[in-house]
């Protein structure tokens, strides 16, 4: 019988990246992740294609962030871009011993690194040149996010990685349909009260592609339509700060006002003056994993929640495009399941789910005991 990794290891070749003989593969992984990085390996090489390797360390990339300058991280980003441009897939495993490994980096590095580094690199080329799926790999500390122990993650990590993919793709696509005849939005929870616009914007059904764990619909609301107010009943962390109950209010579509509980609202408010697109939306979209119910301060776990959507400030997609511009995009989560207070979405004035659950016929495929 096939072990666990090496069974997710053809999904990540052959299902998310679609491997062809000759393409060029980059998988840039976490130490702990070598026993799954060993099979992709093998499974690059049974499809006739070139598999190449970059490991980082977040330990060490705190070192490298936390002495760096503007000149440095653009010689970095000229080095990496060389390598990027050069491939036509890309596989990134990520874990660690520590979620906050980067929390005491001082903002104006971390802004440096955004601007200089990560937009260049992972937004302009690998997201939208390459085929590509991001995934963690199950570490004692991400079991101890989760309150479990590592051998029930583990179980877990696999459960939610190698569900049926397919069946949630043909699942989502009333969904991705309804929401491209849709104009107006509405989103109701407890202290959230929002509307905004999805008109003319394309939905992407996500169901394995590109994020492992998967299974969100996503599109952009028109940039300048969103008003209201917006808590978001997950923690997030950034930059490796956690922030709770983030509280954002929008007038024609800027955040005016940034807020959490947990005492960082100056830095909060330092990363959405990062650049003028920080204080938009880029992206709208359901979370629908019938398999993760609860947060872990893991933003690939957290947006697909069952029952959620996640709002977020910064950088549109391309194939969700609103215009919108960003070195920052910040995934931030609001659950409606009613254990959090429940909640309603509205399309053009007819409500779609409520409590975390579909209500039209149509979407009711979408709802957790007819996915799993």
């Amino acid at each position: 019988m096939e072990n666990k990794d090496t069974i997710l290891a053809k999904n990540l070749v052959n299902y998310s990246c679609k491997i062809k003989p000759k393409e060029k593969v980059l998988i840039e992984f976490s130490p702990c992740a070598k026993n799954l990085v060993k099979e992709i390996v093998k499974e690059i090489y049974r499809q006739n294609a070139y598999p190449f390797l970059h490991m980082t360390d977040s330990s060490l990339q705190r070192e490298i962030i936390s002495g760096s300058n503007i000149e440095h991280t653009e010689l970095c980003t000229k080095y990496m871009k060389q390598i990027f441009e050069d491939m036509d897939a890309y596989i990134g495993i990520s874990s660690g011993d520590n979620v906050y490994e980067l929390s005491d980096v001082p903002q104006d590095k971390m802004q440096i690194r955004s601007i200089y580094y990560s937009k260049p690199i992972h937004h302009d080329i690998r997201v939208e040149k390459t085929k590509w799926v991001i995934l963690k790999y199950p570490t004692g500390a991400l079991a101890q996010l989760s309150n479990m122990s590592t051998e029930a993650f583990e179980k877990h990590f696999y459960n939610v990685c190698n569900l049926n993919y397919q069946k949630m793709n043909d699942a989502m696509t009333p969904l991705k349909e309804l929401m491209e005849r849709t104009d107006k939005v509405r989103i109701v929870a407890p202290n959230t009260d929002l509307t905004f616009s999805i008109k003319g914007i394309k939905a992407v059904k996500c169901a394995g592609e590109m994020n492992i764990p998967d299974g969100e619909v996503y599109t952009a609301p028109v940039k300048n339509s969103v008003n209201g107010k917006i808590t978001y009943n997950i923690p997030t962390l950034y930059s490796g700060r956690r922030f709770d109950n983030v509280c954002l209010e929008f007038k024609d579509g800027k955040i005016i006002n940034a807020t959490c509980s947990n005492g960082g609202n100056l830095y909060l408010n330092q990363i959405f003056d990062t650049d003028e697109g920080a204080r938009y939306v880029g992206e709208f979209s359901f979370g629908l994993n019938p398999y993760i119910l609860e947060p872990m301060l893991d933003i690939l776990f957290d947006e697909k929640i069952c029952g959620s959507i996640h709002f977020t400030p910064g950088s549109c997609y391309n194939d969700a495009y609103n215009g919108n511009n960003s070195a920052v995009h910040w995934d931030m989560v609001l659950c409606q399941r009613k254990e959090y207070g429940g909640g309603e979405i509205w399309f053009d004035d007819k409500l779609i789910r409520r409590d975390g659950l579909f209500v039209l016929d149509e979407l009711k495929g979408l709802n957790p005991e007819n996915l799993k």
